[in-house]
């Protein structure tokens, strides 16, 4: 019974987590603000993904590698030696293939005299400084599109 709850255990802490990671809703209603470009720099954009993922399920796997390892206490700690090397394995693999990808920085003033940047990918080489946009979104979902 103790070997099958410390798994069932692991599976729902790494459930419970996993749920947490993103919170984007896509119900959400999208506001759409305009206004000019006052200044556009390129720039390369690290992470675009949630971070952590790759930890998290490197520690599931690792966990329920180790449950299959021996019994009694030794399966406690190969569950435990497992979920960490698996941890330290995901983040080492999403780390490694994670490539920083080209994109824009663009300063936007909007019609309320209010300034704006937005960081987006992949880059539009055909924006231009004054050129009339539209922000549509709002926070990290936020982006430039012309008028």
């Amino acid at each position: 019974m103790k070997r099958y709850s410390s798994a069932a255990l692991a599976f729902a802490l790494a459930c419970t987590l996993a749920s947490c990671a993103s919170t984007n809703s896509s119900n959400a209603p999208q506001e759409i603000r305009q206004g000019r470009i006052e200044q556009i720099n390129n720039v390369q954009i690290q992470h675009p993904h949630e971070l952590g993922v790759g930890a998290i399920l490197g520690g599931v796997g690792g966990a329920a590698l180790g449950s299959l390892v021996g019994a009694g206490t030794g399966k406690d700690v190969a569950i435990a030696i497992g979920a960490i090397a698996g941890a330290v394995g995901g983040q080492y693999a999403e780390n490694k293939y994670d490539s920083p990808k080209p994109g824009q920085q663009i300063v936007v003033r909007l019609n309320s005299g209010v300034l704006v940047v937005i960081t987006q990918t992949p880059p539009n080489g055909n924006f231009y400084k004054g050129e009339p946009v539209y922000i549509e979104g709002s926070g990290s979902d936020a982006h430039v599109i012309p008028q």
